[in-house]
């Protein structure tokens, strides 16, 4: 683990393993690096691995102010920019999805290819229902705090009875969150949205669905059809947390789908 200052003098911790073509491996909301630790190793025998926590999770820093997927994105950038990394896989995992969309459209020359695990290119709510939750989600944070919404998205996360210890892993990582910080984070992703720019993501994309994501395969192949060269995939007996719950699924689509834009 290493600590990389972007300009502003916000600090980023990043880990770094493996040779080869850069893979940027970016984490969901309250989370940080560590959910890729099942994939990393795996990933790092045939490249480099590159696995930030993003500005306000893990032990990046975590600054006053506004939070959101523009600004996480632009700092992924200035980090690989920092690296010296050009033309890099970049890899997903819900908010991370939504870095990588955004990263994408904004520095398509960074960006070789991309896959999406569980995410898209917008968080606009515009059924009751997803209107609903996102008040429900928010009401949550701000009177049970990071612990009390973990302990209401571990058992969606990992329902099966023997998966207990992934299960406690979620209340111990997300409930460690400020809530402060927490909040912010997700109020920053509520309304964000690169849906009428899927014209301008010209680069491989591999979208990942886990048959017991949140959202739909239907709203994923609904986006999937709009760009350019995305094909999608299923991830069977898996929840919303892939790469946690069937990290030898997604480390083989990753790694067979690296091989076809990396071949000549």
């Amino acid at each position: 683990m290493a600590s990389f200052h972007l300009p502003e003098g916000v600090s980023l911790q990043v880990e770094d393993s493996g040779a080869g073509e850069a893979v940027l491996l970016l984490h969901g909301l309250g989370s940080s690096g560590g959910d890729w630790e099942f994939v990393a190793p795996r990933l790092a025998v045939h490249h480099r691995v590159v696995v930030p926590d993003a500005r306000g999770h893990g032990r990046s820093d975590k600054p006053s102010g506004a939070y959101g997927v523009a600004l996480f994105a632009r700092d992924i950038a200035a980090l690989c920019d920092g690296l010296g990394l050009t033309r890099v896989h970049v890899v997903g995992l819900s908010m991370g999805g939504m870095m990588g969309f955004q990263l994408a459209v904004d520095r398509p020359d960074l960006v070789r290819s991309l896959v999406v695990i569980n995410s898209g290119p917008d968080m606009v709510p515009r059924t009751v229902r997803q209107r609903l939750a996102v008040l429900v989600r928010l009401g949550v944070l701000r009177w049970l705090g990071p612990q009390g919404l973990a302990k209401r998205i571990a058992p969606k996360l990992f329902p099966k009875p023997e998966q207990e210890a992934l299960r406690e892993r979620v209340r111990q990582t997300l409930g460690a969150n400020a809530p402060d910080v927490y909040l912010r984070a997700t109020r920053g992703l509520v309304g964000w949205s690169v849906l009428a720019r899927l014209a301008e993501v010209t680069c491989p994309v591999l979208v990942l669905h886990s048959e017991r994501d949140y959202t739909s395969l239907s709203t994923k192949q609904a986006y999937v059809a709009r760009l350019a060269r995305a094909r999608l995939q299923v991830l069977t007996d898996s929840g919303h947390a892939a790469p946690v719950d069937q990290p030898g699924q997604v480390v083989e689509a990753v790694e067979a789908f690296l091989r076809e834009v990396e071949a000549p």
